[in-house]
Formats: structure tokens, C-alpha cells, sequence
């Protein structure tokens, strides 16, 4: 009997039951969406990413391993294509992809491909929508990262990916995998590497003719789904998120441990699809207490707006078409029934969930409000099927304090304001800091561009803010000495020697400046309008 915890990390924890009979307990999944305009195409890109070792220097005989080490990222991408008339992918088409997944040029099926195409037997011959290499439709087109579930496939939710694509989507998935394997790890370092893998492929899109990467989206199911979160917090060009039944909700301790993912920070807005079975029960029988203690990011997601919708009927396996059609699942699905709901629903209620985010997608990227007030209904005014959804939509109260918020406000109120932005945002959350590096990077920024009062505006503040950093001392008397006062340079860098009196270039341009004083008269002030943009009341 497999655990509940498979519902969450099950790619590899058991799909090794009979195979010998077909489908006996209802229906072989098909999608019934509807399709969008377009036709779509799949090209499969071989590529790594050389910035990062995947393989050990050895092999697994111990032997100086040969060939390449950097990281194998078979990619995916859907796209709008032309109408063609050639032959469309196959799910056998798609589980071909395993044998060269990461040895590229070299055919290999590992055995729980094989155990995985076995158990698709009745729907391996059945057809999608997709035709390979298709040519491009003319346009340039939102982007979607897709991130799999744990160690699983890109094409795991290859309906969903196509459906999009007919509707004027590029879909972009590559496998979901370890730092230094074929496996993920159930831990922080993996799901870092699969972040690091969806911001590799958003630089891949921009490579591209036909993206529009004013308009990046990032879906994923299961782990795929926190990832995409880990890689939101880190990457600004990520614009929207869908997680399908994301793990962020199973493993909050992990997004704690993470240290820089602050969901209630977080102003991007997010489609969260639930299954309808976990319960705290669960949570505290199944996790151990590093992985079930951290902050709820559903309910501290309060700066971006959030929909969560509720698939009663879905287990967790159901949020994926390729795990609907994988018959072990089915046999295992009486652990994870939800009353009586059955494989029908399955394949109804994943149509469902295509359309809603199609329409998250729409509203968001393309900036659609007739897709928008679709997503703020109730389900029975979209048509859904009673009992099969619950819809919410939260909207976004405010901004949360953040360095780019900051950024923001300074722009809108002026350098002049600095202060009292900062001060403000303190009031929010105490605990709010404005990062010293950032602040001296941006007043770089500003020096090079002759901004010279609105970094001298900056740095002050930054004093203020870290009154023991040497660092900041020393930026502020550069920023002085290169307007020429002399005598607040002076006082800068003997503050910055106090703090740090081994620094031998301050003590240097100190002596120098020093020495010019006694040939010339300093300053006594800025001149009025540097000194009426620079004066600050401490935060």
C-alpha cells in the first residue's frame, strides 16, 4: 500500500505493479478541452547548461568519465504553428523522448521508463495535437515555463502544454531533476537546481523569434509547482504563476528554509489548483517537522491576487494527463478516491483546469478582462458542473515592502523623499531592511550617470542605515569628493578609518584631500539645490 505521501513525491516511489491487463476501470484518458485557434508545433532542443556540472568526474565504475559534464536539458517547446496536414504526436511519440532524455545522441530507456510505457499500453497509440517541427505561426506570443512534477518528465503535461500553444502560448518544459542526477532530491538543494533550470530556460525563450518576454508565466505541478515559486522570488521576469496542486502547500518548511522565498512579500499573481483529499491530519502524520514548519504561502500570499481553485473530485495524480493515463495509477486509485468521484471526472475535471488557466493566462499576460471577470465568477456562472470546483479570488491588498517597491517610490516622490519612504515601509514591517550593497550598487549607477546629488541622497540614507559599515562611509566620501566638498569627503572618510583603519586607499585619498585643504579654502555648504535634494531626518 503505497503512503500518503505519494500523493506529493510519487515518480518514483511506485509504478512497478502489473501491467499484464489493460484498462479495466473505465475510460483511457483523452482531453476534451477546446482548442484555441492555432495549430501547434513541438520542437525538441538537445541543449546544456554549461554553467553547471551535472555528471561526476567519474563514472559509475569509477573510471574517468567521458564526454560532457555539463547540465543535459532536453527541452520542449509548443508553439502556434501553421495548419499541416502530417501526423500528430502519439503518447508513444512522446514516451520515445525518455531514450535520449539525458544522453543525448545516444539511445538509452531507463528501466522506470520502461516500467512507465508499459503502463500506458492502452493509450500509447492514441494521437495529440501537436505535429513535430511544424512551421511557426507569425506573431510573437506569451511565454510559459512548465515545471514537472518530482523527478518526472517534460511532457508530463503535454495536453495541457498543446491546449495552450492553440491559444497563443510558447510552452517551454525541460525534466524535472537533481542537482547530480537523473533523480531530484527531496530537499532545498534540488528544488534549487529545478529554479535555476526554469530561469535557464526564460533566457533560452529570449533566443527565440516567435516570445514575447514582456509576458512570462511559470506553471508547474507538484515540486515543479514550488519550484517555479523559488525561481519567482529570484527572478523578476517571471509575471504570473500556476501551480497544480503545487508542493509549496505540502512543504512549507522548505520554503522557510529557503531564506530569500517570501510569499507574503511576493506582488505577482498566482493560480493555485488544490486536490480535494489533503488535510492537516495528513500534513502532521506524513511530514516530519522541518518539512510542515514554515509559513502557510497560500495564506501569506496577500500582495499579488490569488485564485484557488479547488478540484473536488481530482486526487493529486489527476492534475497531470499523463499520470491519468498511466494504468498503475488507476490501481492504486482507490487509496486516494474522493467519494465517488471516478476515472471520468478525472478526465472532465482536468478540462476544467486547462480552462480556468487559459484564462489566469489570458487575464494576466494579455491583460483580457473578460478572462479576468471569468476568473472572479463562481463556477456555475462559467458553466462548471456542480460539485466539481470551488473558486476563490482574493484580491491584492497593497505592496509589500521590498527593494523594489523602494525603487519605485523613489522614482514617483523623489530622492528627496528617500527618508521617509524608507521610514514608511518600516511602519509596515518592522523587520523590513533596505539591503547596503544594493543601495551602494545603485548609487554607483547614479555616479557614472552625473546623478551625483541623488546618489549623495542614497548614501546618506545608507549611513544612516548602517551606521557601523566602513562601506558605506567610504561610498559617501567618494560621492563627495567627486563634487568637490572637500570637507564632507574629509569627515566620510574618517569615519570610514574609524570603522576600518586598515584601509590604505581611504587613508591615501584622505592625506591628498587633507594636503589641498591647507592650499585652498573647502566649501562651507552643497550648493542650494544639491544641499535642498540631499537633507534627510534620520529613518
Amino acid at each position: 500500500m503505497l503512503p500518503r505521501l505519494s500523493m506529493v513525491l510519487f515518480f518514483w516511489v511506485g509504478v512497478v505493479t502489473s501491467t499484464a491487463a489493460l484498462s479495466e476501470s473505465g475510460p483511457i484518458f483523452r482531453f476534451v478541452g477546446k482548442a484555441g485557434p492555432h495549430a501547434v508545433g513541438l520542437k525538441v532542443v538537445e541543449q546544456y547548461d554549461t554553467s553547471r556540472t551535472y555528471r561526476y568526474s567519474t563514472d559509475e565504475l569509477g573510471k574517468p568519465y567521458v564526454g560532457e559534464r555539463a547540465r543535459p536539458l532536453q527541452t520542449l517547446i509548443w508553439y502556434p504553428a501553421e495548419h499541416v496536414n502530417s501526423p500528430a504526436m502519439t503518447v508513444r511519440d512522446y514516451a520515445n523522448l525518455w531514450t535520449t532524455e539525458t544522453t543525448f545522441g545516444k539511445s538509452r530507456t531507463p528501466a522506470r521508463a520502461k516500467e512507465w510505457i508499459a503502463a500506458m499500453a492502452p493509450a500509447l497509440e492514441s494521437s495529440l495535437w501537436a505535429v513535430r517541427d511544424a512551421p511557426e505561426a507569425k506573431g510573437r506570443y506569451p511565454v510559459v515555463i512548465y515545471a514537472p512534477s518530482f523527478s518526472a518528465m517534460a511532457w508530463e503535461n503535454a495536453d495541457l502544454c498543446e491546449y495552450l500553444a492553440t491559444h497563443g502560448y510558447v510552452v517551454i518544459a525541460t525534466p524535472n531533476m537533481g542537482a547530480m542526477s537523473r533523480k531530484m532530491s527531496r530537499d532545498i538543494a534540488g528544488i534549487n537546481e529545478q529554479a535555476r533550470d526554469i530561469s535557464f530556460l526564460i533566457g533560452y525563450a529570449q533566443t527565440l523569434p516567435n516570445t514575447d518576454m514582456t509576458a512570462v508565466a511559470a506553471a508547474g505541478f507538484s515540486w515543479g509547482g514550488m519550484a517555479n515559486l523559488f525561481a519567482a522570488a529570484r527572478d523578476t521576469r517571471i509575471h504570473a504563476l500556476v501551480a497544480l496542486d503545487g508542493s509549496q502547500r505540502y512543504f512549507p518548511g522548505l520554503v522557510k528554509e529557503a531564506g530569500d522565498v517570501h510569499p507574503e512579500e511576493m506582488t505577482i499573481p498566482m493560480l493555485y489548483f488544490a486536490q480535494g483529499s489533503w488535510t492537516v491530519e495528513d500534513e502532521t502524520v506524513y511530514l516530519n517537522d522541518a518539512e510542515r514548519n514554515g509559513p502557510s504561502v497560500l495564506n501569506a500570499w496577500t500582495h499579488g491576487d490569488l485564485i484557488t481553485v479547488r478540484m473536488l473530485g481530482l486526487t493529486h495524480r489527476e492534475h497531470s494527463s499523463m499520470y491519468q493515463r498511466n494504468e498503475d495509477v488507476w490501481r492504486e486509485f482507490s487509496e486516494e478516491q474522493q467519494g465517488d468521484y471516478d476515472r471520468k471526472d478525472g478526465i472532465f475535471g482536468y478540462s476544467w483546469l486547462a480552462r480556468y488557466t487559459h484564462a489566469f493566462l489570458d487575464a494576466y499576460l494579455k491583460h483580457d478582462t473578460t478572462e479576468l471577470a471569468f476568473l472572479k465568477r463562481k463556477p456555475a456562472e462559467n458553466d462548471v458542473p456542480q460539485h466539481l470546483m470551488a473558486v476563490r479570488f482574493r484580491a491584492a491588498t497593497g505592496v509589500a515592502p521590498s527593494f523594489e517597491r523602494f525603487r519605485t517610490e523613489i522614482g514617483r516622490q523623489g530622492f528627496n523623499r528617500a527618508s521617509e519612504i524608507y521610514a514608511e515601509m518600516r511602519k509596515e514591517k518592522a523587520s523590513f531592511k533596505l539591503d547596503e550593497e544594493a543601495i551602494n550598487f545603485w548609487s554607483e549607477e547614479l555616479m557614472n550617470g552625473d546623478h551625483d546629488a541623488e546618489a549623495i541622497a542614497l548614501l546618506k540614507l545608507n549611513t544612516q542605515i548602517n551606521p557601523d559599515s566602513s562601506a558605506s562611509y567610504v561610498m559617501l566620501g567618494e560621492a563627495y569628493r567627486k563634487t568637490g566638498q572637500r570637507r564632507l569627503s574629509i569627515d566620510s572618510y574618517r569615519i570610514a578609518l574609524e570603522k576600518n583603519p586598515i584601509n590604505e586607499d581611504v587613508k591615501r585619498k584622505l592625506e591628498a584631500l587633507e594636503a589641498a585643504s591647507l592650499s585652498k579654502p573647502m566649501e562651507r555648504s552643497l550648493p542650494p539645490s544639491a544641499s535642498n535634494r540631499s537633507s534627510y531626518s534620520n529613518p
